[in-house]
């Protein structure tokens, strides 16, 4: 199973972007995604997840900003996320899993994307 994360770019405080994780042998409608990102010495942190059913949930510091969605027919994740911050800095990366227990937690994720890096200038 692969997942491609892609996306990423420099952008002004805020400014969007939308990421994208597409798969590989396997069905994203089928899983959890979640969305991670880690700055610079920073350990990694959940930002969002969609879960089979659709439901959709976030990290209180991009609530209201950044929305996670699906494309079933593209078997993609996207993230949008507007009005970024600086401290939106980041590598962010897609993970996957069956279950949608536990979906903050990177630990519980069984495959992961490559990442793909956030600069956001103030």
């Amino acid at each position: 199973v692969q997942l491609q994360a892609s996306g990423g770019g420099l952008v002004q405080s805020g400014g969007s972007l939308r990421l994208s994780c597409a798969a590989s042998e396997r069905t994203l409608s089928q899983s959890t995604v979640g969305w991670f990102r880690q700055a610079p010495g920073e350990e990694r942190e959940f930002v969002a997840a969609i879960v089979r059913s659709s439901t959709t949930y976030y990290a209180d510091s991009v609530k209201g900003r950044f929305t996670i969605s699906r494309d079933n027919a593209k078997n993609t994740v996207y993230l949008q996320m507007d009005s970024l911050k600086p401290e939106d800095t980041a590598v962010y990366y897609c993970a996957a899993k069956d279950s949608n227990h536990d979906y903050t937690r990177g630990q519980t994720y069984d495959y992961w994307g490559q990442g793909t890096e956030v600069t956001v200038s103030s």
